[in-house]
């Protein structure tokens, strides 16, 4: 988790600032200028008040101290006229947000800022889960990561793969349940010219592609008997035979797999082989359902609004709208947060999302339906 370093000087609120983000375990510091000269170079967030920025020359003044301590983000605090409003500049690295009064609502829209720059969660159990990931990640051990739908599977994998020795290297993923079963073993490991009727040019395959770097192998277990035993050679053996070629080609590939079944049960009913699953199942990790890590519901959904959102146009979430994301059971997980966020979008005005904006399952909130309704009249109207 990325280090916040708020710079009291002239900020108006530090103090409740700080002991804010820090009841959101957030891994903050709260510092003055002079302190600025000390500090490690590190990947971290600078806050501080636009008249801060004002007192050392200006924003190229700051930008400076920011490269010098090896900041990626600052956040200028500007105390004005203006209700709320976010400018971005360098791509998102800086943002001013300017407010007309230093409140609660402020450090919740600090905090989500903030949140959407990280990997998203704030539960204990996620926590667990990323030390575990981190671990792993310094190894070149196979992964196998069970899960149900939309737990972050891929996300996981992506991660461990961003934090190993190769990490420069290529990240490639492949869903075998998207795959006809007559093209997959063709993409995972190549072919030649006129290998099968329509292969006009050779094709190295996804193996190839991923040399030197990770190949993720997503839902696993919908992988063909018939691919599982090439599978298991070219994973035990380190080398890959193109269709239709004659030579074995090395291959170093680090192997990550995913599935949403109980492999199990799916070994005892001869559906995926046995010696293939011990061979991929050398480091387990386990996702967890949105349910289970409740804590981690607000920080996805601010992650999840910057990927459909210009930065400075994120929607704030009110209270009450927290409330009824964090109260839900998210049968869906993740997938269905989305959904539920989108359609918030939508609805929202003026960058804020009120409770009224949350449609989830009409079953439950009869007023949904009534509330689009209500939406749409005034769209019409205007």
């Amino acid at each position: 988790m990325k280090d916040i370093f708020i710079i009291k000087d002239f900020l108006e609120k530090s103090e409740e600032l700080f002991k804010f983000l820090k009841s959101k375990n957030c891994n903050v510091n709260l510092i003055e200028k002079k302190e600025t000269l000390n500090l490690e170079k590190n990947k971290s967030t600078i806050v501080c008040s636009k008249k801060f920025q004002e007192s050392v020359g200006g924003k190229s003044e700051i930008l400076k101290i920011s490269r010098k301590i090896g900041s990626t983000n600052i956040i200028i605090l500007d105390n004005s006229d203006v209700k709320y409003s976010i400018l971005s500049e360098l791509g998102g690295a800086y943002l001013i947000i300017s407010f007309s009064q230093f409140d609660e609502v402020i450090n919740e829209i600090i905090f989500q800022v903030i949140e959407s720059e990280k990997y998203s969660f704030s539960d204990p159990k996620t926590e667990n889960l990323i030390n575990l990931a981190k671990k792993v990640a310094k190894t070149d051990v196979t992964v196998f990561i069970h899960g149900p739908t939309g737990t972050g599977k891929e996300v996981i994998s992506s991660f461990i793969h961003q934090n190993s020795k190769r990490d420069e290297k290529p990240f490639v993923a492949i869903n075998c349940a998207a795959i006809p079963e007559n093209m997959l073993e063709a993409m995972l490991f190549g072919h030649e010219k006129g290998a099968f009727t329509g292969a006009s040019s050779a094709n190295k395959g996804i193996f190839r592609a991923a040399d030197s770097g990770t190949l993720l192998l997503d839902e696993i277990s919908e992988m063909p008997l018939s691919l599982q035993a090439k599978l298991l050679r070219v994973l035990q053996e380190k080398k890959v035979t193109p269709i239709g070629g004659q030579r074995d080609i090395d291959v170093d590939v680090r192997v990550i797999a995913t599935t949403n079944r109980d492999m199990i049960t799916e070994v005892k009913e001869k559906k995926f082989r046995e010696d293939l699953y011990y061979r991929l199942n050398v480091f387990p990790i386990e996702t967890l359902n949105l349910s289970e890590r409740p804590n981690d519901i607000i920080p996805i959904s601010i992650a999840l609004l910057r990927r459909h959102t210009e930065l400075e146009k994120i929607p704030y979430i009110t209270k009450n709208a927290q409330k009824v994301l964090t109260s839900y059971d998210w049968p869906g997980n993740v997938r269905e947060l989305e959904n539920v966020l989108q359609r918030a979008i939508v609805l929202s005005e003026n960058n804020i999302i009120h409770e009224s904006d949350i449609m989830i399952d009409i079953n439950k909130h009869k007023n949904l339906y009534q509330n689009f309704n209500e939406h749409n009249k005034k769209a019409a109207i205007v």
